[in-house]
């Protein structure tokens, strides 16, 4: 499903960061990849560039057999809303929106048009176990709820693959079981799922493990 052949990725911060270099991996479809490695490492840089959040320096990054780099962003974006979700530490639902509305959301730059989201959002809610609180605000629900709502804001447009930047970070163990229980359900439906954490309990959850320092990436 996406191939990386020799992609790197360089920040200048007064002097050259290399935060990513010449990574050349595939993820398949329906698999389910951890990433792991020190603070700074180059995790997140990676998870970043795989999502198409951000664009490396040189290399070749094939969605699909799509060739990504060199698009510009209203290409990338439109590959991205159609193909990926994203769940981050921090859960970024919008106060004064309801839950449902926050999944809607996720769907902004997808195929979907205005008149099926909502449908869609509920039924999101309603696999993740939180249909009853659609309309509640976000600020009302536990962090475990919230986690869940992310997650379901991230597969309600139905992607092909979920990008997850330790989505268990703000999380207590209980909690931390639920969110690993979902994303296990959701792979086994088929979905593509790469986790960055630092949690070893959350990295045995892949079906293969990668670990990324000083920018350079090896499989365990």
């Amino acid at each position: 499903m996406l191939e990386l052949t020799d992609v790197s990725r360089t920040y200048d911060d007064g002097h050259p960061v290399h935060a990513l270099r010449r990574a050349t991996l595939r993820f398949a479809e329906g698999e389910y990849v951890t990433i792991t490695g020190p603070s700074g490492s180059g995790k997140s840089t990676l998870l970043n560039v795989v999502g198409l959040l951000d664009a490396p320096d040189g290399g070749s990054y094939r969605v699909r057999g799509v060739e990504t780099v060199g698009l510009g962003e209203r290409l990338r974006g439109g590959i991205r809303g159609q193909l990926f979700g994203f769940v981050f530490q921090a859960f970024h639902l919008l106060p004064g929106r309801t839950t449902v509305e926050n999944v809607e959301l996720g769907m902004l730059y997808g195929p979907h048009p205005r008149r099926v989201r909502r449908r869609m959002a509920m039924a999101a809610l309603d696999r993740i176990g939180l249909a009853h609180r659609a309309h509640a605000d976000p600020r009302t629900l536990s962090g475990g709820e919230r986690q869940r709502v992310a997650i379901a804001r991230a597969v309600g447009g139905r992607p092909r693959a979920v990008f997850c930047d330790e989505p268990t970070g703000n999380l207590d163990s209980a909690n931390t079981g639920t969110v690993l229980a979902l994303l296990r359900e959701l792979n086994a439906a088929g979905l593509t799922v790469v986790v960055v954490t630092h949690d070893d309990r959350v990295a045995a959850e892949g079906h293969r493990r990668l670990r990324v320092v000083d920018g350079i990436v090896g499989e365990e």
